[in-house]
């Protein structure tokens, strides 16, 4: 696929840095005070019981149509300016969201290591199957995704002004037995110029994934068009509904080229919460 460097134009991208607010302490205190807390042991599937908790798991609706592919590589994306993996820096220094203290975690949604911001918004489960082309497609046990996506309005923390100094809506997760890695978020914004999409990156281990120079593939999903009017009638999205009127995937600078391998199968309603499963193909 074709790749691109940034998700927004470089005048988004320039104001985006322009509005960062992060001191340089705080900056400071995420890139160290982790330094003795790499990631342990990966756990285990959705996020526990606490209130505004997604229930999307049971809702008695009917997936909505997504890829069906399952023994595909998924294509090369860029991480566009926000990965916070530590390839580029906010204000104050390099942002590394993959040493923070309890990046290793199923549920998303609070901030971490000394932040404590939650993200509001419609509760979503994204389970993502890892397959290696290399046996065949079977299970990829152990494989390790770091993912992250922006708020419902659409900010990325630990770069945009207003949520610099949070880190939440990212998160890291080893494949279990079967090759599933299971996150309890909010379902992302949709900010000008791209389709609502989550970024990721696969790593060969847990252990290796405290370094992006260890990423074996980074890629990007997206949702069903026809399930987004729905979830952006919820309360806070209405900033999404004005963008979204104005782009779709075809006119997506990352999806323009295709989506027949990057877009989940949904369930769920904006009321009780989605489920999105995608499978991703690696080869490792």
């Amino acid at each position: 696929m074709e790749h691109h460097d940034h998700d927004h134009s470089l005048g988004q991208d320039i104001q985006a840095m322009l509005d960062m607010t992060l001191s340089r302490r705080q900056s400071l205190r995420w890139l160290f005070a982790s330094a003795a807390a790499l990631p342990l042991a990966a756990c285990g599937g959705g996020g526990g019981g606490s209130a505004g908790e997604s229930t999307a798991g049971t809702t008695p609706a009917t997936p909505t149509t997504g890829s069906s592919a399952s023994c595909a590589l998924i294509p090369e994306e860029t991480g566009g300016p926000y990965p916070a993996d530590g390839t580029n820096s906010s204000v104050g220094g390099v942002a590394n969201a993959l040493i923070l203290a309890g990046i290793v975690r199923p549920d998303i949604r609070a901030s971490i290591a000394g932040a404590t911001g939650v993200a509001a918004g419609v509760p979503l489960t994204i389970r993502l199957q890892m397959v290696n082309l290399k046996s065949g497609c079977a299970a990829l046990a152990g494989a390790t995704v770091y993912l992250w996506h922006c708020d419902r309005e659409g900010r990325y923390s630990m770069y945009s002004s207003g949520i610099s100094a949070e880190n939440y809506l990212r998160g890291v997760q080893e494949a279990d037995a079967g090759g599933m890695v299971t996150f309890t978020t909010i379902f992302p914004g949709c900010y000008a110029g791209r389709m609502p999409h989550v970024h990721f990156e696969v790593y060969p281990s847990l252990a290796k994934s405290t370094s992006a120079a260890n990423r074996i593939k980074t890629s990007q999903f997206g949702f069903p068009a026809a399930m987004l009017a729905e979830a952006y009638a919820a309360t806070g999205y209405s900033a999404s509904v004005r963008n979204l009127a104005g782009i779709s995937y075809a006119t997506d600078n990352v999806f323009s080229d295709g989506t027949a391998l990057q877009i989940a199968s949904v369930t769920g309603s904006a009321s009780l919460g989605y489920v999105a499963t995608l499978t991703v193909g690696v080869s490792l």
